[in-house]
């Protein structure tokens, strides 16, 4: 990587960065603080949600500085993404702001390993939905499109085959709706989560909306079209709260 790139990186993850057209309908904060294990995929993932931004027109922001959860700072977004977060990454007085986010009706979205984030905070699994438990190695698996009345999932096949690090969850919060279920008969599971497997899952929790999604650990996923699709459609989802009736 050329010093060039290597600074667009960096501008892209260490700093919030405004895009130069105007706010959009709806404005969305991307925070990919690690304080774990970090992806390499977290730069391919904050690209192509500026992308999506832009194509969809919606302001993307972006930052890694958990000092940005404040009152103030987090009334100005509609969305908070949680990209591949990873351990313990707000302060007591961060996570009130976060609370109050989304019980004043906001949205919020979570990819790959904002599972494995916040273990001892009970209110966040809740709001997340589970915790990573374990994964197997990275292998091809068919995942179970079971709800297709939903943004995040219009677009998939019913049965779609995939490729990625495939999470398994603990304290599954029993009240998530379930979009996609992955078929373990398919792989090797590492310690599995049976029949009823969820992968992406979106629910309503304490006033706001959540979307999970569970795949997204791969670089290459960042760059296929039916993935992105899913991921603007939790955020839709996220922001608006739109749903076919």
């Amino acid at each position: 990587m050329n010093f060039k790139s290597t600074l667009v990186t960096l501008v892209l993850i260490f700093s919030v960065s405004f895009l130069s057209f105007s706010q959009g309908q709806y404005r969305v904060l991307v925070f990919s603080k690690t304080a774990g294990f970090r992806h390499q995929s977290i730069p391919e993932g904050v690209a192509a949600v500026k992308k999506l931004g832009q194509e969809q027109g919606f302001g993307v922001y972006v930052t890694e500085d958990a000092g940005h959860f404040t009152d103030e700072n987090l009334s100005k977004y509609d969305v908070v993404v949680l990209l591949s977060t990873t351990g313990t990454i707000f302060d007591d007085a961060q996570k009130a702001a976060f609370q109050k986010f989304v019980q004043s009706g906001k949205g919020v979205v979570g990819i790959h390993s904002a599972t494995d984030t916040e273990y001892e905070w009970p209110w966040y699994n809740k709001m997340i939905g589970a915790y990573f438990l374990s994964h197997p190695r990275q292998q091809t698996l068919r995942l179970e499109v079971k709800d297709k009345n939903h943004p995040a999932t219009w677009h998939l096949p019913e049965n779609w085959l995939w490729y990625d690090e495939l999470y398994e969850f603990r304290e599954i919060n029993p009240d998530i709706k379930v979009l996609i279920n992955a078929d373990e008969s398919t792989y090797e599971v590492s310690k599995g989560n049976g029949p009823n497997h969820p992968m992406a899952w979106y629910h309503e929790y304490d006033g706001g909306r959540v979307f999970y999604t569970a795949l997204g650990h791969v670089e290459a996923a960042w760059q296929n079209d039916a993935f992105l699709q899913h991921v603007h459609g939790g955020i839709w989802y996220a922001a608006k709260g739109k749903m076919p009736k």
